[in-house]
């Protein structure tokens, strides 16, 4: 059987970039049962309020909910579990002295098939206050504006 090439993606986490500044991303691998495997390879798996923790020298990663494989037996995984997460020791321990010194968090970006294997992406984040979330999306919207003014004018409209 051959491996996939390239990255297949099966979910990303679009609110966290709005919910968060993002200051640093890492790919991370998952320690997974098979009935997880092949839910994911189905599609099927959600990053909503989903957050790494560094344990004891380890990285977890929870809240990530991979519902159960529809084929599956009674060796089906529990919906939400603590997954581990393969990284570099000097990963882990970087991660952690940034997240022990305060107001920084790990929250997973997007999940994805990477030739074959399940990797996650974790970014070392901050939160954003309310204003600075009105912020950024003020600037989208002003982006946007500028584009289609610039389509329009580009086209020949007054």
């Amino acid at each position: 059987m051959a491996r996939e090439a390239g990255e297949k993606l099966v979910a990303s986490n679009k609110k966290a970039r709005h919910d968060f500044l993002i200051e640093d991303t890492i790919e991370a691998g998952l320690v997974l049962s098979g009935t997880e495997v092949k839910s994911l390879r189905a599609g099927r798996a959600s990053l909503v309020d989903a957050y790494a923790t560094i344990d004891r020298g380890e990285a977890w990663i929870e809240g990530i909910h991979i519902p159960e494989y529809t084929q599956g037996t009674w060796t089906n995984h529990p919906p939400r579990r603590k997954r581990k997460l393969l990284l570099h020791r000097r990963e882990i321990d970087r991660l952690a002295g940034q997240v022990s010194r305060g107001g920084y968090t790990l929250v997973p970006l997007k999940l994805y098939f990477l030739d074959g294997r399940a990797k996650v992406e974790i970014a070392l984040a901050k939160g954003k206050r309310e204003f600075d979330k009105r912020q950024t999306l003020r600037e989208k919207q002003d982006k946007r504006e500028a584009e289609r003014a610039m389509a329009k004018r580009n086209r020949g409209e007054a």
